[in-house]
């Protein structure tokens, strides 16, 4: 297995360091604002993660070979000429991940994102990302527009967590990198396939859980004020794929929502347990935090196994670059 440093931005509760150090990964820096995120993070890791990514100084940094970020979705159109900035993207978060890279030139990047992200900002988020980043997208040559744009060929897809062993729809755009130094001309990167059989809910079902419990008064006036199949309802009988996991969930909101059949008013939220199967995270995975900051974390994390796979190619394609390089020269 090949050896490798990776670095976690926006790490959230550490989804991405659950994919890649499986892989060979040596996680050397992690960066995550919210207090809560990182008060789980540092539960599960030993690590308390450096706070504003914005604050943090490259020169503070060790050398890595792969960053990892899920960074916020930002409009980037008008920042930079509207503040005078050179880089277009100045004043996003993105732009702490683009001056990273660029000073640090690390082998490899994945980066995760809502699936919206595709049409953002009338398309134009994309574009700066690419144009910042990409001297090839999903193997065509882009052309040189920006004298800053960093030498990496960039390939992205939008991967869904029920096609790669998880009981739950969620639907997320995955943006690899690879730098230039690692081959000659445009590799050729392919995402992991997905996988044969899809998995469904209702083996992580939980019976008799208390505690998660909606009362009768917001079922009748708010849950089931309409007969329109909202919300969605599971019990050990759902042979399907919940809806995707936000970070609201909390709210219980009808239309949005994943409720169980199950507790002492015959419904109740989604368990810890229930909650860390359909994100890919291992029951034993420490949750230190109120139960509303674990919805919000779960809902605002990756989805485990999808990163896993993404980062087993990712580890693939850079040893075989490797090698090839070697065998060149």
């Amino acid at each position: 297995m090949i050896s490798f440093r990776f670095i976690d931005l926006f790490a959230g509760i550490g989804g991405f360091r659950l994919g890649l150090e499986p892989q060979g990964g040596d996680c050397v820096f992690s960066s995550e604002w919210d207090s809560f995120a990182q008060k789980t993070y540092q539960a599960n890791f030993g690590d308390m993660p450096q706070g504003d990514i914005t604050k943090i100084s490259v020169a503070d940094l060790p050398d890595f070979d792969i960053l990892t970020a899920g960074f916020p979705c930002q409009p980037f159109s008008s920042i930079g000429k509207r503040q005078g900035f050179e880089h277009p993207s100045q004043g996003t978060l993105f732009f702490d991940v683009w001056r990273i890279l660029k000073a640090k030139a690390p082998k490899a990047f994945i980066l995760e994102n809502v699936e919206g992200l595709v049409n953002h900002d009338k398309g134009k988020t994309l574009s700066v990302i690419f144009e910042s980043l990409a001297l090839s997208v999903n193997g065509q040559s882009q052309p040189h527009k920006r004298k800053d744009r960093l030498n990496y060929h960039v390939f992205w897809k939008i991967l869904d967590a029920k096609d790669y062993g998880l009981p739950q729809k969620r639907k997320r755009i995955f943006i690899v990198g690879l730098h230039e130094d690692l081959s000659r001309g445009i590799p050729n990167f392919s995402f992991p396939e997905a996988f044969a059989q899809q998995t469904v809910i209702a083996p992580y079902i939980e019976a008799n859980r208390e505690g998660y419990s909606i009362s009768e008064h917001l079922q009748k006036t708010y849950l089931f004020k309409l007969n329109d199949g909202k919300p969605e309802i599971i019990d050990q009988n759902s042979y399907i794929q919940v809806k995707t996991l936000v970070s609201t969930y909390h709210k219980i909101q009808r239309l949005t929502g994943t409720f169980v059949r199950d507790g002492k008013t015959g419904l109740r939220l989604l368990s810890e347990q229930e909650c860390k199967a359909i994100m890919g995270f291992p029951p034993e995975f420490k949750i230190p935090v109120s139960r509303t900051q674990m919805y919000r974390q779960f809902g605002n994390s990756v989805a485990v196994p999808v990163v896993t796979e993404v980062a087993k190619a990712v580890v693939s394609q850079m040893t075989n670059l490797a090698s090839l390089n070697l065998e060149a020269a």
